[in-house]
């Protein structure tokens, strides 16, 4: 493909070999649209995209790999549909970490990760939580969160949710929360709001954590010992933003799926700052599972991924549902080109 210029650069990277990744890739990069809008690199390995091309193009509708950029990376991993092993899970690393170093020596603008198996990477010796952590520690940056950006199929309205806390047991939420994490994660999605969004003065929906927020301690004591207090003194301190809380989080999602299904020009906040993984991705997956986008945010550079995992059980029978890579890569662009237009004002 001819690189021009003037357009984003965007990475995405193939994950582990044997999922669905490089089919998702193929189909989502046979739309001819994204290529208006950017140079699109592939991270990974093209004889195995190739291979997939071969098994797959006469089941569904997929991009050759000789009409893409790839950049190799070599992993030597041997592997078969479905079958991941500690050498696909070295594979779906390396290809990341290639990308994070070009992205963050100025070759790219954006990455849009395909999904990789975290215990492949402990099986290949890579000690990471996920995707989401490499990516800030190889990025130098402390304060960094994990966002859910959705857009209605139905109504156009853009859902966008902040976990405060991500992959800890329940037990551990609260213990984990507090006053200054809450401030950290409010902060980040003041700020990607701003940066990414145009939302200079947005309305932040905040749950609370126990059912009813707690009911004045009859169900749960954080909201009363600490929650209320903190809630109170960010309305104060950040008076560009409409802060609403703390609300029941079974009631707060009454409204954003109203606006999901019927109706986008209901009253709802611009986005929502969920406590615990659970609360924020139950109603995020049950209105927007094809849609919805893991953007990272806090990070100098764009990265988002599609919300599905590897998908062992359906490699390589062309039947994998591409919508959520091209949202990826549709979010990925937006978010990239806003970025471009704020930096240059």
């Amino acid at each position: 493909m001819t690189i021009d210029k003037d357009k984003i650069n965007l990475a995405i990277t193939m994950g582990d070999p044997t999922g669905i990744g490089s089919e998702v890739i193929l189909k989502a990069l046979n739309d001819a649209t994204f290529y208006q809008k950017a140079n699109i690199t592939i991270i990974g390995d093209r004889p195995w995209l190739e291979y997939t091309y071969n098994c797959l193009h006469r089941k569904t509708n997929l991009i050759h790999p000789d009409q893409l950029e790839v950049i190799e990376v070599s992993s030597d991993f041997q592997g078969k549909w479905g079958e991941g092993t500690s050498a696909t899970g070295k594979a779906s690393f390396l290809y990341l970490n290639r990308a994070i170093a070009l992205t963050l020596d100025g070759k790219f603008d954006g990455i849009v990760t395909a999904p990789i198996a975290k215990y492949l990477w402990q099986k290949a010796n890579y000690n990471y939580p996920g995707q989401t952590e490499v990516l800030a520690i190889k990025a130098n940056v402390e304060k960094f969160g994990m966002m859910f950006v959705g857009k209605s199929p139905h109504t156009g309205w853009i859902l966008k949710t902040l976990l405060a806390t991500t992959h800890i047991p329940l037990s551990q939420v609260s213990s984990t929360l507090n006053p200054d994490l809450m401030t950290l994660k409010l902060e980040l999605l003041l700020d990607t709001l701003k940066q990414d969004f145009n939302l200079d003065q947005p309305t932040i929906a905040i749950a609370g954590l126990n059912p009813h927020s707690g009911e004045n301690g009859k169900l749960g004591t954080e909201e009363k010992e600490w929650l209320w207090d903190w809630f109170n003194d960010a309305q104060k301190k950040y008076p560009q933003a409409k802060l609403i809380g703390l609300l029941p989080p079974d009631t707060m999602w009454v409204k954003p799926s109203q606006a999901w299904y019927s109706n986008p020009n209901i009253s709802v906040p611009n986005a929502f700052l969920a406590l615990y993984h659970d609360q924020g991705l139950i109603p995020v997956k049950a209105m927007a599972f094809d849609q919805a986008i893991n953007t990272t945010i806090g990070l100098p550079f764009v990265r988002t991924s599609p919300d599905h995992g590897t998908a062992f059980d359906i490699a390589g029978k062309g039947i994998a549902n591409p919508q959520s890579m091209k949202s990826a890569i549709e979010l990925a662009i937006s978010l990239c080109q806003n970025r471009q237009k704020r930096n240059n004002r």
